[in-house]
């Protein structure tokens, strides 16, 4: 598909985020899309095996709104560039879309942004471990993808799983792919993330 990204213009922009009445602290991360136009690819880091939270996992470059942060697009571009060196001028903001609440009970709402797909990204060696791209096309012609079950504060969660090479994007990174690519490319993934413990597994 050729229109990859005349799609992502037209349609991010139809979906407006929730409004979560859940008092919680707020984050925002960044969907960094390149602008390939065969072949668009997705930005993703590998978080740094020593880090209190998510350590060695996959996610999006972001994390938690500081209060000099005016809007939680700017905490998404200054982690963005903190992470990744990002420069948020090199960022075609496209818009939010839903938000949803981590495990650690954080509003996170991701953003789409369409960057230049020659420019050089440099992870942090603090934060990040690695730092690489999938091509959309691997998560839109694919099958949809594995579920593994993780039960979090008695709730059983089905979280979507996808494996790329060497690496397991789960969690809410993989969810609000799964999720985001739906909305903008009606790809037909059902996401039902969650079901409560029956009183057998309760026990």
């Amino acid at each position: 598909m050729s229109d990859w990204l005349s799609a992502i213009r037209r349609n991010v922009p139809l979906h407006e985020p929730d409004q979560a009445s859940l008092d919680a602290s707020e984050a925002g991360v960044l969907m960094a899309i390149t602008d390939h136009q065969t072949d668009p690819r997705l930005i993703l880091t590998k978080r740094a095996q020593h880090l209190s939270s998510h350590a060695g996992e996959v996610a999006f470059p972001g994390g938690k709104r500081d209060p000099e942060d005016g809007t939680i697009l700017d905490t998404a571009l200054r982690e963005s560039f903190e992470e990744i060196l990002l420069p948020p001028e090199k960022v075609e903001v496209i818009g939010p879309m839903p938000l949803s609440i981590s495990k650690a009970g954080l509003k996170v709402t991701p953003f789409i942004g369409i960057i230049p797909h020659d420019l050089e990204l440099v992870p942090s060696e603090y934060e990040i471990e690695s730092l690489f791209s999938v091509p959309i096309s691997y998560f839109l012609e694919a099958s949809p993808p594995d579920f593994t079950i993780r039960e979090y504060l008695g709730v059983r969660y089905k979280v979507p799983c996808y494996h790329y090479e060497n690496y397991i994007i789960w969690g809410l990174t993989a969810y609000f792919i799964t999720d985001c690519f739906n909305r903008i490319f009606d790809t037909g993934f059902e996401l039902v993330m969650a079901e409560p413990l029956s009183e057998t597994d309760a026990k």
